[in-house]
């Protein structure tokens, strides 16, 4: 059973939010989600060398049955092979910043998650303009995060989730699952962000968006997911490397961040709240050992420097420190906080203010915050 409604935003804002609520097996799910894209956009699947695919297919039997259901469902939608479905999107990497703090140090003894998600205000082609350091030109594409999805699923045989997505809907940026636990992504190092390579195809693994849907599918804690991060295979797909906020219920928390010569670093809770803007962490073991920022690092030092000394005990204050480091509005600056998010994982819930666009005046828009609660 699907429901689909929109929650924020429409023809004359920046962005249009459209929610899902799937009920069924994950085949099922993943008909719903392949005829939700096949209506909204003109995606299609792209053909995957055979060898390929029986590796990815291995791969996800062995891993993620979850996803590999999915996929088999969005192909019978598409009448194609289910390993080709990596990618289905709404619209043919990103900033962030992201804080933690345990029930034990909270005001009211509940563990939340809190983060900003920035990304260009530009479509695909614009953005490889700009990250190429030409200027974007005028294009008729609409921008590549103005129809993001709020997924909430509730299988018949696995975890319930929400998960929030920019535009694909086999990935997410964002969620929360029945057990409590989260996951957020953010640009791990953006100095070296490369201009996107979209046309490399898929491998046997899980890209950066499916890292957090994984964990979300398959553990419930986060020492779960250290163990299914360290044993799984990742691969960095559009030039694009990310880390990781995971977090549970019960105050445990780490930074997940892969690093040079296929390194892997865990960075643990310590004292105060964990936070992660968008370089790696396990290069600046300390606050005070960051380097300035230069035009180039978008301000992702200074984000570090003021959300973690910022009291983030309650609800009201991750949001006051979310608010401190969210990009602002200029003239010509094609970057904004899209949204923010903080999730409550006592309460299984993620509540989310989504960005509107600019008024007349050059303020930003916000919609009203929503609440995606997961709960059976």
């Amino acid at each position: 059973m699907t429901t689909t409604s929109i929650v924020a935003g429409g023809r004359n804002d920046f962005m249009t939010v459209r929610h899902l609520v799937l009920r069924g097996g994950q085949r099922e799910i993943g008909r719903a989600l392949a005829l939700d894209i096949q209506a909204a956009s003109d995606w299609q699947p792209r053909a995957v060398d055979p060898l390929v695919s029986r590796a990815r297919d291995v791969w996800f039997a062995r891993n993620w049955p979850q996803h590999r259901d999915r996929m088999t469902g969005a192909a019978e939608v598409f009448q194609a092979d289910p390993m080709s479905m990596d990618g289905m999107s709404s619209i043919a990497g990103s900033g962030c910043s992201a804080t933690f703090c345990p029930p034990a140090a909270s005001a009211d003894g509940r563990g939340r998650l809190g983060r900003n998600y920035d990304f260009f205000t530009l479509s695909q082609k614009q953005l490889v303009e700009s990250l190429s350091g030409a200027a974007p030109q005028p294009s008729d594409e609409p921008p590549m995060a103005s129809r993001p999805y709020v997924i909430t699923s509730y299988p018949d045989d696995g975890l319930a989730s929400t998960v929030l997505t920019m535009s694909n809907v086999d990935g997410c940026m964002d969620g929360i699952n029945e057990a409590g636990l989260a996951v957020v992504l953010l640009l791990a190092d953006i100095t070296a962000t490369a201009p996107p390579d979209f046309g490399r195809g898929p491998q046997a693994g899980l890209d950066p968006t499916q890292v957090p849907r994984f964990l979300l599918d398959t553990c419930t804690s986060a020492a779960e997911a250290r163990v299914a991060l360290l044993s799984g295979k990742q691969y960095d797909n559009a030039s694009v490397a990310c880390h990781y906020l995971v977090a549970d219920a019960s105050g445990d928390g780490f930074v997940w961040e892969r690093g040079a010569y296929d390194s892997e670093h865990i960075i643990p809770l310590a004292d105060g709240p964990l936070c992660v803007t968008n370089h790696p962490l396990h290069k600046f073991p300390s606050v005070d050992d960051l380097p300035p920022d230069t035009p180039e690092t978008f301000a992702t030092y200074e984000r570090l420097r003021t959300i973690s000394k910022h009291p983030a005990s309650s609800a009201a204050g991750i949001r006051e420190a979310l608010d401190e480091v969210a990009q602002k509005a200029a003239p010509g600056w094609p970057w904004r906080t899209l949204w923010r998010s903080v999730f409550d994982l006592s309460g299984r819930s993620m509540t989310t203010r989504f960005h509107l666009g600019e008024d007349a005046a050059g303020h930003l828009r916000h919609s009203e915050e929503i609440v995606f609660e997961v709960r059976r």
